[in-house]
């Protein structure tokens, strides 16, 4: 099986810039979620459609980054 509609793409979430990347492998989309300084990803999820998935990638992505604390330089 190959990845099929790939798409990468950055975002701002919770004053984060994120990587959010989708691709469809079978008859099921999955979605990773990574920070872009340093390109740790944090939140995966799957779904039938790319929407679902993307949703719900970011809801946990959102859920993760409220409870990270900022320290001020």
């Amino acid at each position: 099986m190959k990845p099929e509609d790939y798409s990468r793409r950055q975002q701002e979430l919770e004053g984060w810039a994120i990587t959010i990347e989708t691709y469809k492998l079978g008859d099921v989309y999955h979605c990773s979620v990574a920070n872009v300084d340093p390109g740790a990803r944090f939140a995966r999820a799957d779904g039938s459609t790319r929407e679902e998935a993307e949703s719900r990638a970011l809801e946990k992505a959102a859920r993760y980054l409220k409870q990270t604390r900022r320290f001020g330089v």
